[in-house]
């Protein structure tokens, strides 16, 4: 295991030595002759890319004598490639032309890291989400990029799955669609499984780790995710996807687009089926979704309106499988009846003004409404009758207290607002101005819908309900100065407004009515040194206040407050490349005040609580790189090494010989799901123009399944490795026929990802409940893609 460490760590990061020899210097403007500061400059034939700094300017080194096309780009105006023939070195004037329509990423400019901002951060591009299978959710796209770990209940990454950053877990990562935000507002967690196929609709991901920039919506506890949804395409087009695999897998998938109508006006559609029977026993997944988007493009504004939908039916997974059983029945899944399944729709509207009020300076207003209703079905024995709000069934001379019945627990929610920004783009200076307001209702209440015992109860009894309310109103203020050729100045400054009620009773009949409000100031600072051409060094501190989520307030200790989480995060960065090789580093100290976690305490009901600790941190060194040995292959490799930890933790077991709980001090202790050692690679290899082969490999170190650092509840460490084989043909009477073959765990390891865990003592022993989610073993998924 060590020797393959020591591999990925080297591929990760080398140190080109070689020295300049031919250059290229240019400045970039608009028709006028005005500078474009921030212009993007790619160099084919290299991994080098470049931004024009004060004026305009920018500077290529170390080339070799040869013919170069540099493709520049910049927001506004069409994209150029200029070729260069490099037999010395050369000095260019690059005049762009402003664009026949507005580019879309001005609608998520304000809430995304530019490229030279003091953050760590990771791009997925259109070509990366073509090269995909899209089977998967938007998860396992991200897998391999830093830090980062994935689980699927049904283990095949299709249905109910997560994803964790530097270990972070799903409900502290923000995530926006459009520069709108998208975790729910109460869980704080974001529910792929609700939009199933959106990577059939999306343009790129942006991937910010640790507090990043100012973003909307929910707190950026440790990372966020950027999605902007696909971008006019000017022709008319239309596609059929059919893919199909393993597990009796398969996805249909069909799109069309009108093109711009008489230059300004367009509208685009996508419908997807999604079906699996899951890995897991039962673990199937009925997945539908479709995307509409339509309006007005012109050089300076753009009207749009988005209209994403999904539905899902998937049968339970969440019991997992006991560690006992991971040897013999890895795909046992501990329910049986046959309509235990989550059941949910969910609908998300938006209207987008984009504006380019001059050359340097951009506006953005987008309305949003989210609508989302479901349940999932339980069945449950021998379960109390009062716990119900039923009556006693009397029959005969007996009185029965105690039934089977059936139940739905239900979510049906609303959730409206509006983001807005504005950009100025100076010589020097870029300012940021944004913001946005919301206002979310959710309401929480729970159906009988069959008992085996007749009862006065009437159809679809409610047993309980409750109402959650939350308002939220944040403003940020973003500044970027070139103090110098070489040095940007960058600030951040945000305020959060929280207004969150809950009125009614839990499932458990207990009152939970309560309020809160909060009020969070989050400032960030940093600095970007450029130390040569395509070469930077960065360092940055920024805070994040998150307020709790609700099952924190509902399941807390009788008389205790719940207090919000502080993040204090340092990073500092340093990335260089040359030629056909790029290398990065980062070093992070992420330092938690009150960060809540599981400590085995339970409520008066007897449910577990999550209890705010006073001291805790994450810190590590994360590498990347990518080298490109030749023309038709590339090998990128990351690899993070951290350590995860907690002060001062106190364990509470539940003790059945006695009835009270025990507690044990254990003094500093690891975070749960937090491996100290992630690393991912990808090998890419072009055999021909349009035949790709792509080895894509994961490791993920041990991680503990709760934080008492006991090495008896651990996930082992794995190590997978995935091929994708892609064609791309070009026949007559389509624009492009696309073929794609992968094969997932290649080399059929067996390995969990996700596990939970109970402990207890009795008869004055130690033992544990738990639950593993095994992953499918070698599998396959193939399909194409006719573009007309």
């Amino acid at each position: 295991m060590y020797k393959r460490m020591a591999v990925l760590a080297v591929s990760c990061f080398i140190v080109l030595a070689a020295k300049a020899q031919l250059s290229i210097t240019g400045t970039i403007t608009d028709e006028s002759g005005a500078p474009l500061i921030g212009a993007n400059v790619l160099i084919s034939n290299s991994l080098i890319g470049v931004s024009s700094g004060n004026e305009g300017r920018f500077l290529v080194t170390g080339l070799k004598p040869g013919a170069y096309h540099l493709t520049v780009s910049y927001l506004g105006f069409e994209p150029r490639v200029v070729p260069v023939n490099l037999s010395a070195s050369v000095t260019l004037l690059i005049k762009l032309l402003p664009a026949s329509i507005l580019a879309e990423e001005v609608t998520v400019r304000a809430t995304r890291a530019g490229k030279n901002a003091p953050v760590a951060w990771s791009a997925i591009t259109k070509e990366d989400i073509r090269n995909s299978s899209k089977i998967q959710d938007v998860p396992y796209l991200l897998a391999a990029t830093p830090s980062v770990t994935v689980t699927s209940d049904a283990g095949l990454g299709v249905g109910y799955s997560g994803i964790r950053i530097r270990g972070t877990d799903p409900s502290r990562i923000n995530v926006t669609i459009n520069g709108v935000p998208f975790n729910d507002s109460e869980s704080h967690e974001v529910y792929w499984v609700d939009i199933p196929d959106i990577m059939g609709s999306t343009e790129n991901i942006q991937v910010q780790r640790g507090v990043g920039t100012s973003t909307q919506g929910a707190a950026s506890f440790g990372a966020n995710i950027n999605l902007q949804t696909t971008s006019v395409n000017s022709r008319p087009n239309a596609s059929l996807s059919l893919s199909g695999g393993s597990f009796n897998t398969s996805r249909a998938s069909v799109s069309a687009g009108t093109g711009l109508i008489n230059s300004h006006w367009n509208v685009d559609t996508r419908f997807s089926r999604i079906h699996t029977d899951g890995y897991i026993d039962r673990a199937f997944a009925d997945l539908n979704s479709m995307s509409l988007s339509g309006g007005y493009f012109s050089k300076k504004n753009i009207v749009k309106a988005t209209l994403l939908s999904g539905y899902e039916r998937t049968y339970q997974a969440w019991g997992g499988v006991p560690s006992e059983l991971l040897g013999t029945q890895r795909t046992f899944n501990p329910y049986t009846y046959e309509n235990e399944v989550d059941d949910y729709k969910q609908q998300h509207a938006q209207v987008q003004w984009s504006s380019r009020l001059r050359s340097d300076l951009h506006l953005n207003v987008s309305l949003h409404y989210t609508r989302g209703s479901g349940y999932y079905e339980q069945y449950r024995e021998g379960e109390s009758l009062a716990g119900y709000l039923i009556p006693p069934v009397v029959v005969g001379t007996d009185t029965l207290g105690e039934t089977d019945l059936v139940r739905r627990k239900w979510l049906d929610n609303r959730f409206y607002g509006a983001v807005y920004s504005v950009t100025h783009q100076g010589q020097r200076l870029s300012l940021t101005y944004g913001g946005g307001i919301s206002n979310y209702s959710g309401d929480h209440f729970g159906r009988v819908i069959w008992s085996r015992l007749a009862s006065s109860a009437a159809p679809d009894h409610q047993y309980y309900f409750s109402n959650g309310k939350k308002l939220e109103l944040n403003q940020f203020v973003k500044a970027e100065m070139a103090v110098t050729d070489r040095i940007d100045l960058f600030a951040d400054l945000q305020y959060r407004l929280i207004r969150y009620s809950i009125d009614g009773k839990d499932d458990d009949l207990r009152d939970i009515s309560q309020s809160h409000p909060y009020n969070f100031i989050n400032p960030k600072a940093g600095l970007n040194f450029r130390i040569s051409n395509g070469s930077r060094a960065f360092i940055s501190y920024g805070i994040a206040n998150r307020e709790p989520k609700r099952s924190n307030f509902t399941d807390a200790l009788p008389g205790e407050v719940v207090r919000p989480e502080q993040l204090r995060d340092l990073e500092a960065g340093l990335e260089s490349g040359k030629g056909t090789l790029l290398g990065s580093v980062n070093l992070y100290w992420m330092d938690y005040t009150d960060q809540l976690v599981l400590t085995g305490r339970i409520n008066d009901v007897g449910a577990p609580v999550m209890i705010n600790i006073p001291d805790s941190y994450r810190a590590g060194i994360e590498f990347c790189g990518t080298w490109q040995p030749v023309k038709r292959v590339r090998v990128e490799a990351n690899l993070t090494l951290s350590t995860n930890k907690i002060r001062q933790f106190t364990e509470y077991v539940d003790d059945w010989d006695t009835g009270v709980q025990q507690e044990f001090f254990l003094g500093t202790t690891d975070i749960a799901f937090s491996p100290s050692v992630i690393s991912a690679g990808r090998i890419t290899w072009l055999a021909l123009p349009d035949l790709r082969f792509s080895l894509d490999s994961r490791f993920v170190g041990s991680q503990h399944t709760d934080n008492t650092s006991s090495d008896e509840r651990m996930i082992d460490p794995y190590w997978v490795n995935n091929l994708m084989i892609s064609w791309s043909l070009h026949p007559k009477g389509f624009n492009d026929l696309s073929l794609f073959l992968q094969i997932n765990n290649l080399f059929n390891e067996q390995y969990e990802t996700n596990a939970w865990v109970y402990s207890y003592i009795y008869e004055g022993n130690r033992g544990k409940m738990d639950g593993y989610f095994p992953q499918a073993g070698i599998h396959f998924f193939a399909g194409l893609t006719a573009s007309f």
